[in-house]
């Protein structure tokens, strides 16, 4: 069993920072990928950013330059440094992670954590 337990969501005014860890625990193999999406009420999830093992990271383009997405293979957690926020970003935050498994690739979901930017 995984779970992955998110943290340092919350209210921020508009040029504020936040900055969210995920931590993942239970039965942990390799992950591959950790990243973070983000949903607004009526539309679909969508990518924030992505770190891959191998070190490389996605972003989007709406977050680019303003969000830093960084993980501690060590302890099995990813954080989203998020600089410069917008009222757009107010959103639910979820943190994901693709992981190796005995009979696969399984991707794994956080529960949520609300960040809303407002004045």
């Amino acid at each position: 069993q995984v779970q992955l337990v998110e943290s340092g969501g919350g209210l921020v005014q508009p040029g504020g920072s936040l900055r969210l860890s995920c931590a993942a625990s239970g039965s942990i193999g390799t992950i591959y990928t950790m990243g973070w999406y983000r949903q607004v009420s009526g539309k679909q999830r969508e990518l924030v950013a992505v770190r891959r093992r191998g070190g490389s990271s996605d972003y989007a383009d709406s977050v680019k330059d303003r969000f830093t997405i960084s993980r501690d293979n060590a302890k099995n957690t990813v954080y989203l440094q998020m600089n410069s926020l917008k009222p757009e970003d107010t959103a639910v935050y979820y943190c994901y992670i693709n992981l190796a498994e005995p009979l696969g690739v399984t991707d794994y979901w956080g529960q949520g954590t609300q960040v809303t930017v407002s004045s």
